[in-house]
């Protein structure tokens, strides 16, 4: 009897040896085929998001050649590429209130984005300055021209062509948040950028 317990034991390690040696087994996986992107937002006229930049989903891309790589270089670069465009139009500067003055934080979006119009340099961007509701049109429509004119000015410092950059100004008609509160404010006052 104590034979047979034996036995039955010795099986029973010897099973559960071998389902933790299979569920441990490094799992093979297909080649990586998503490429990281901006959530989809258009970037012309009002619409816009702001934010860092950093909010990012996935979508997924596969060629129909069935190759062990998944996806061709020429896809990858243009997800990239586009991507990358998506994310410059996506990133707003912001402003405190009544003023033009570009912050330390604006200036590295900035810099970010002369990169990305020397990356691309047949592409044209308008710089478009906006305002809270506080203020009255007249002024708020100077203070918005002032901003695109400061984030322009900024651009054209690091190198980028003068003739590549327009700007306007919505002042407070085009608000991403329209209530009337600080938060809201300080979303509104930015300017953002549109490529051509």
């Amino acid at each position: 009897m104590k034979k047979r317990v034996m036995i039955h034991l010795v099986m029973a390690f010897l099973v559960a040896g071998l389902f933790m040696t299979v569920s441990c087994q490094k799992k093979q996986i297909a080649p990586a085929t998503t490429v990281e992107n901006q959530p989809a937002t258009s970037t012309t006229g009002s619409s816009g998001t702001t934010g860092s930049g950093s909010g990012s989903g996935s979508g997924t891309s596969s060629s129909g050649g069935g190759s062990d790589a998944g996806i061709s270089e020429a896809e990858l670069a243009a997800a990239k590429a586009a991507a990358a465009e998506r994310r410059f139009g996506n990133q707003d500067i912001h402003f405190k209130y009544d003023s033009a003055e570009l912050s330390s934080m604006a200036k590295m979006v900035l810099k970010d984005k002369a990169a990305w119009m020397k990356a691309n340099p047949t592409k044209y961007v308008s710089v478009e300055g906006h305002c809270d509701e506080r203020g009255t049109t007249e002024y708020n429509l100077a203070l918005g021209e002032l901003r695109a004119k400061a984030a322009k000015n900024y651009l054209v410092n690091l190198g980028i062509a003068s003739s590549r950059l327009s700007t306007i100004s919505y002042g407070e008609e085009r608000p991403l948040d329209t209530a009337s509160n600080e938060s809201a404010w300080k979303k509104n006052r930015r300017a953002h950028f549109v490529i051509q």
